[in-house]
């Protein structure tokens, strides 16, 4: 079973986040700002990931350590999760069209973190969620897992653009992790480790 549980504590943030990669898309998410809930949802669902968060933080400063800390806490479990890594695909992408918006999301879990950003919004907040805050989050999770992360994003509307982003990236996470039954048991590296 590849499930884990992750608690990070600090002055700032208090989280914990529980995942199975191999889920069916089930979750229960709460950070405390509603728009990141929303996208959190949409990536577990579309990557079929379990998945429950709690996540509290010093949204009275701004929204900066609870969203940069939920990615890297969430990079953490699936790097837990994903133990060796062995038999698993390492890479996967997916375009996912919303609309206006059409996001193109690539990841390759090879030990080396890594974020290429390529998204604009027009405004400041999508519903509660500071679009700046964005990018900060995957760079998170990609520094908690140890992968290169490549987001292009275009659209009209943000709130298709954020939310074209997150289903492109549950889509392509799911590709990266899922076994491949012909690499069974080997090390997806000609390194011999990732």
């Amino acid at each position: 079973m590849r499930i884990a549980e992750v608690d990070r504590k600090t002055k700032e943030t208090q989280i914990t986040i529980r995942i199975n990669i191999d889920g069916e898309g089930d979750y229960s998410v709460s950070t405390q700002i509603g728009f990141l809930d929303h996208m959190l949802e949409s990536f577990s669902k579309h990557g079929l990931f379990d998945l429950k968060i709690e996540a509290e933080g010093d949204l009275k400063v701004d929204q900066h350590h609870t969203i940069e800390d939920t990615g890297l806490v969430l990079g953490q479990a699936f790097k837990e999760a994903l133990g060796k890594k062995k038999g698993i695909n390492r890479t996967g992408y997916f375009a996912f069209p919303m609309d206006d918006s059409l996001s193109i999301i690539s990841v390759d879990i090879g030990g080396r973190p890594y974020l290429q950003f390529n998204a604009k919004f027009r405004r400041r907040f999508c519903g509660e969620l500071d679009t700046d805050m964005i990018e900060q989050f995957f760079a998170g999770f990609a520094i908690g897992l140890g992968c290169n992360i490549t987001i292009n994003a275009k659209g009209k509307d943000d709130h298709h653009k954020i939310e074209s982003i997150f289903k492109a990236f549950g889509k392509a996470m799911r590709m990266a992790c899922t076994l491949d039954s012909r690499a069974a048991g080997k090390m997806p590296s000609t390194k011999g480790m990732i």
